[in-house]
């Protein structure tokens, strides 16, 4: 039988070759994990409100998820944490949720605890190629907490080639907004849309949404990652790594220990450098397959080790940079 110290000892050392096994760690390192800086920012939370009078498009009835999730229950989190701010990620198609969150970020503002930043930005959704579009863009630019939109990659990809979805795009990086990518063909339509609009902003969600497993990234994965970063406007959140894990390998819970996910960040680290990625929890959907408190502690040791300029960016300047998220006053 492998003791402890052996067994993590292997872990560190596992090779991240394609098809090559890789041990498992289950439970967390003994050493306390290092601190954090004093601003914090988590780039891909998620509220609602089920029980708004006309309901949400997501989560579905029933599941974990289907009770209210908001602000004073994130803050009570992760200020224990050290987590100061957050970037609030649409959780619904409906247009007017866009205001929504925008409405419940300014509630919050008023009720932010000592030493927290709250929201510091909302990505919402609009109907990109829609003729309602531009009028839509041109209405949530107006407020400074609204930073960007999220698509699916799929749908980028293919709607650079149109007329309307592309002059929309347009319009949205001419408001000095950013787009976020998740699902579909992430990478290529991060390098496609990067190449196009050299001005945007583009940031990468969860990593490409990438298997992870005791098998280590996919060849193609890093290749992936390679090309989009050879284009200095996009931007990668280090995010969803530990439910990706859970899924992928269809356990309960996520493997906890850091050294299972270090083949990842080494190869991320490598693509993008200390200035292009971001911290992001996912929660409460993280919650499936970790405590938040978890997530943290997965990717601080190894931030850590690369010193107190990459901790800076990785935990807060990176954001800025991307978001161009500004600090509320006091």
């Amino acid at each position: 039988m492998i003791g402890r110290r052996r067994f993590l000892s292997q872990a560190v050392a596992a090779t991240t070759a394609a098809g090559t096994a890789m041990a498992i760690p289950q439970g967390p390192l003994r050493a306390a994990p290092p601190t954090l800086p004093p601003t914090v920012i988590d780039t891909h939370t998620h509220f609602f409100d089920p029980t708004r009078p006309e309901g949400v498009p997501w989560p579905g009835k029933g599941g974990e998820l289907d009770r209210p999730v908001l602000p004073a229950e994130w803050q009570t989190l992760v200020k224990p944490l050290g987590v100061t701010g957050t970037v609030v990620v649409e959780a619904s198609s409906w247009v007017e949720d866009n205001q929504w969150l925008l409405d419940l970020a300014a509630r919050h503002d008023r009720e932010r605890l000592p030493g927290m930043l709250g929201i510091v930005g909302v990505v919402g959704s609009l109907p990109l190629g829609d003729p309602t579009c531009a009028a839509l863009i041109d209405r949530f630019a107006k407020q400074k907490l609204y930073r960007g939109i999220r698509v699916n990659g799929d749908k980028l990809l293919t709607g650079l080639d149109d007329k309307a979805y592309a002059a929309d795009v347009a319009r949205l990086a001419d408001h000095d907004l950013s787009i976020d990518i998740n699902g579909g063909k992430v990478f290529d339509a991060a390098a496609a849309a990067a190449a196009k609009f050299p001005q945007m902003r583009i940031i990468v969600n969860h990593m490409g949404n990438t298997p992870v497993s005791d098998k280590g990234p996919l060849p193609e994965w890093r290749e992936s990652i390679k090309l989009a970063a050879q284009h200095p406007n996009v931007f990668m959140k280090v995010s969803a790594m530990a439910e990706n894990a859970a899924h992928t390998m269809k356990l309960p819970k996520a493997p906890l220990d850091p050294a299972f996910y270090v083949p990842w960040l080494d190869a991320a680290w490598a693509a993008f450098g200390e200035k292009r990625l971001m911290y992001g929890s996912n929660w409460p959907v993280s919650d499936k397959a970790s405590t938040y408190a978890e997530v943290l502690d997965i990717v601080k040791p190894y931030v850590a080790r690369k010193g107190p300029e990459a901790q800076r960016w990785f935990y807060a300047e990176a954001s800025r940079a991307a978001y161009r998220w500004v600090e509320p006053k006091t």
